[in-house]
């Protein structure tokens, strides 16, 4: 098995051809994209015409997961081999430019095209269902009801394998034109990252102490 340290070797359509100097093809950088991200996009071509939408993932190993109803539409279209893209994005900061068009942000982003592959097996379901909540929120899948055999029935996972795939990272300073440096106009970077608020407790049940993970949460990079 290769390192997580090999690059990849980018093919066509993973091959920056603008900024090619922003790309990385390393497996740990995109993992570590995939890692973070909670929300990915997944794009397809359904009856010729174009198909995107939101959803989230979880990576175990070489693979991408995703999840959603058996009776899901895009998901029965994938089952039969459709080729897919996959992309996430994390956005680190607001780029001010002294120029109005030289702005920019700094962030770390994933392309990946795939087959994806349905998973019928019900114990390996249950351990990527189990990978989604706890790369969530960690500690949660001990912490709440188990799904039953019916219920992973009705839920499709399908596994894309993390093969054609790159990252665009970009990161520093504003770029102004030279003749632009010295004018008396605030420049540089806003820093930005994920976090979360206080949590609101559902009212319909039983009422219970917060949980330990939820009380100290923060949406810090995996490790």
């Amino acid at each position: 098995m290769a390192s997580p340290d090999t690059p990849s070797e980018p093919t066509e359509r993973t091959r920056l051809q603008r900024n090619p100097k922003r790309a990385v093809y390393d497996r740990k950088t995109i993992h570590a994209i995939l890692d973070e991200a909670m929300l990915c996009h997944l794009a397809v071509s359904m009856d010729g015409a174009p198909c995107i939408i939101p959803t989230i993932h979880t990576r175990i190993g070489d693979a991408l997961y995703l999840h959603g109803s058996t009776h899901n539409r895009l998901f029965r279209h994938l089952a039969t081999g459709a080729e897919a893209c996959l992309s996430v994005t994390l956005l680190d900061g607001l780029v001010l430019a002294r120029s109005g068009l030289h702005h920019s942000m700094n962030y770390r982003s994933v392309i990946l095209y795939a087959q994806g592959t349905v998973i019928d097996d019900l114990a390996e379901k249950n351990r990527v269902l189990e990978a989604l909540v706890e790369g969530l929120i960690p500690g949660r899948w001990a912490d709440s009801r188990q799904p039953t055999d019916s219920e992973r029935r009705a839920t499709a996972v399908l596994r894309f394998p993390i093969t054609e795939a790159s990252a665009k990272v970009r990161q520093g300073p504003p770029i102004d034109d030279d003749r632009d440096r010295d004018l008396p106009i605030w420049a540089g970077i806003l820093p930005t990252r994920l976090c979360v608020g206080e949590p609101i407790q559902d009212q319909a049940g039983q009422i219970v102490p917060l949980p330990a993970y939820l009380r100290d949460y923060d949406r810090l990079p995996r490790t």
